[in-house]
């Protein structure tokens, strides 16, 4: 590629593009352009190498259809503005590669452009792009990648995405880790959270949170009984009346506290039974049932370009969503496809039922001040008791 021209371009303008040139790495404002230019190039190219691979239809019923193949082969095929909701878990960009094909950390927005592009374009006006992405740790030390939030500020400065509302999904059964960190070291407390990204392509997507009402506290539940007197709280809030009339349920806040107990489910048993590996990175189906009750209705359409074990789209065919999801891995097709045999259980047995967590407050268990820190910030292990 011929070097990039800056002739022609101001003093001060070449000042700033040097400014941004830094910031983003790069040692000149010439070599900056550049890998902007290769950038766009790559992009180009996976998208013309993703028009030309194979797709294949492997199971279709009134609703949706399920595809093996490269999302980006069928976001081609697809009309602009033509889905209501992508929910979808992509690839964690882990330092330490697993056996589904994470892409490395440092690569992954650029792995994650042209389906961006792509996104943005098929979606709607008033659509949604969810995704749910979990939080890695650099490579031999107790600090965390930025890559989910490089990629969540990529969506918004470079594609046009609003960032609607961060959530954070709480997996109550979510074992201690990194155990090298929480249980050995003892210098961080566990990582018990997803990060899960809701955007869209205009600051006034199609939502409601009436959709999403959960049962009320205990608390409030005796608020509403016995009366509250409205007044002006300390921190500013000026509460009215209106506050202790009861409605039809609680708003949920954005930590959504879901179990993640699929280990036993039919779809993990089929795989048992015929052994097809299990997807290692499903989440639970209330996790989709949210985002599709509050931001799409009956016959709207939902993808799910990275579909693994097919749970968004089996929730979307329970709540009478039109669907399609898009998979490479074979395994992981056949795992899915039993979630749409005759006779499969449903996945949403308790939607109508609440699931209480608990969470404890820390610091419960008195003075530990008496327990030593380590020397060196847990930089040496220690040595195993004899």
């Amino acid at each position: 590629m011929a070097p990039q021209n800056l002739e022609g371009i101001t003093p001060r303008a070449l000042e700033e593009l040097g400014k941004l040139a830094a910031v983003h790495g790069y040692s000149s404002p010439e070599a900056y352009l550049e890998a902007l230019a290769v950038r766009s190039d790559t992009i180009e190219r996976t998208l013309s190498e993703a028009r030309n691979a194979p797709l294949t239809r492997k199971l279709s019923t009134d609703l949706g259809e399920m595809y093996q193949g490269n999302a980006l082969t069928y976001t081609q095929t697809q009309d602009s503005n033509s889905v209501d909701l992508i929910l979808t878990s992509p690839p964690f960009g882990l330092v330490r590669k697993k056996a589904y094909g994470n892409e490395a950390s440092e690569a992954y927005c650029d792995w994650f452009r042209p389906f961006a592009m792509e996104f943005h374009r098929i979606l709607k006006e008033s659509g949604s792009l969810v995704i749910d992405i979990g939080g890695a740790w650099e490579k031999g030390k107790p600090i965390r990648s930025l890559y989910h939030f490089d990629l969540l500020i990529m969506l918004v400065k470079e594609y046009g995405f609003h960032l609607c509302l961060e959530h954070y999904w709480w997996n109550p059964s979510k074992l201690p880790s990194p155990a090298e960190w929480v249980n050995v070291r003892r210098v961080r407390p566990k990582d018990a959270v997803n990060t899960v990204w809701w955007l869209s392509k205009t600051p006034w997507p199609k939502s409601s949170n009436r959709r999403v009402i959960g049962e009320y506290s205990d608390s409030m539940k005796g608020l509403l009984k016995n009366g509250y007197k409205a007044k002006l709280r300390p921190s500013g809030h000026d509460i009215s009346e209106n506050f202790s009339k009861a409605g039809k349920g609680s708003i949920p806040p954005n930590l959504l506290a879901i179990a993640n107990t699929e280990s036993n489910s039919a779809y993990a048993q089929f795989c048992r039974t015929n052994g097809i590996p299990i997807h290692p990175a499903r989440f639970p189906a209330k996790l989709p049932e949210y985002f599709i009750r509050m931001l799409t209705d009956p016959g709207d359409r939902v993808f799910d370009p990275f579909s693994g074990s097919f749970m968004t789209a089996r929730v979307a065919e329970e709540l009478r969503r039109c669907w399609a999801g898009t998979e490479l891995e074979p395994d992981y097709i056949a795992g899915g496809m039993a979630r749409f045999e005759n006779g499969a259980p449903s996945v949403l047995p308790d939607s109508k039922r609440s699931a209480k967590y608990e969470i404890l407050a820390p610091c419960s268990l008195g003075d530990t001040d008496d327990v030593p820190m380590p020397a060196d910030g847990g930089l040496t292990r220690p040595k195993k008791a004899q």
